[in-house]
């Protein structure tokens, strides 16, 4: 068996090189930091970019982006001596004494000379996925102005058998005065029966009063309240809109 000097065991030259044989390579340094989780901003100022680009990225497009949901219907009151366009005028935008909005997918239902002749309805819209939701308008001719709010809806009443029961099962009834931006006053009622509601809304212009009605089933209203009081509100005669 050799044997090995005991100056070479001791020699301080050999333990370093064996020492350093042993240790690992150096690891790389790590990266340096994201700019865009660690940046130099104040903390409220960081907070705010991120804040502004989540927005971006999680909103809805903008309401002006998305298409219509409703169209406007031109209503030009005529007589039903006059009915269907007689004596050639055919541009109801032209010849409009009000108007409404109609949700898309609504269909018009035309009104017979009849009717218009009886009762003033003038126009109707409803939807074909239920008929008994639908929006329709009556004149009539002759007045200046507007009786007291009770007076007018009960003469409206008189030629509308579904405004009688209406009101006569009401489970709450309440009626306003508005006024427009122009000082035209609106009366505006809100009927809730038995398993239906009703939206109405009553003018005066050109020596004729205008009465806007939206109706709607019970469920229907609970599902639609929002359509429904919007094409409410978006009734007025020609020249206020």
């Amino acid at each position: 068996m050799s044997t090995i000097p005991m100056a070479t065991l001791s020699s301080p030259s050999s333990i370093l090189s064996s020492s350093t044989a042993k240790i690992p390579p150096a690891k790389p340094p790590p990266p340096s930091p994201s700019p865009s989780l660690f940046s130099t901003k104040p903390l409220a100022t960081a907070l705010t970019t991120t804040l502004a680009t989540t927005t971006l990225l999680v909103s809805p497009p903008s309401i002006a982006a998305q298409p219509s949901t409703y169209h406007l219907y031109y209503g030009t009151a005529a007589s039903a001596a006059n009915y269907g366009g007689y004596g050639g005028n055919s541009d109801k935008k032209a010849s409009a004494e009000y108007v409404y909005d109609v949700p898309d997918g609504w269909k018009e239902r035309l009104v017979s000379k009849v009717e218009k002749g009886t009762n003033g309805t003038d126009s109707e819209f409803y939807n074909p996925k239920k008929r008994q939701e639908r929006e329709y308008l009556t004149f009539l001719a002759g007045f200046r102005q507007l009786a007291p709010k009770d007076v007018v809806l009960n003469n409206l009443a008189l030629s509308d058998v579904e405004l009688q029961d209406l009101i006569a099962g009401a489970d709450s009834f309440v009626s306003e005065e508005k006024k427009d931006e122009n000082g035209q006053i609106y009366y505006v009622y809100e009927i809730d029966g038995i398993g239906k509601h009703s939206l109405i809304a009553v003018t005066c212009a050109k020596n004729k009063l205008y009465a806007h009605f939206v109706n709607a089933p019970a469920p229907e209203w609970k599902r639609d309240e929002d359509t429904l009081r919007h094409i409410h509100d978006s009734f007025k005669t020609v020249g206020q809109f």
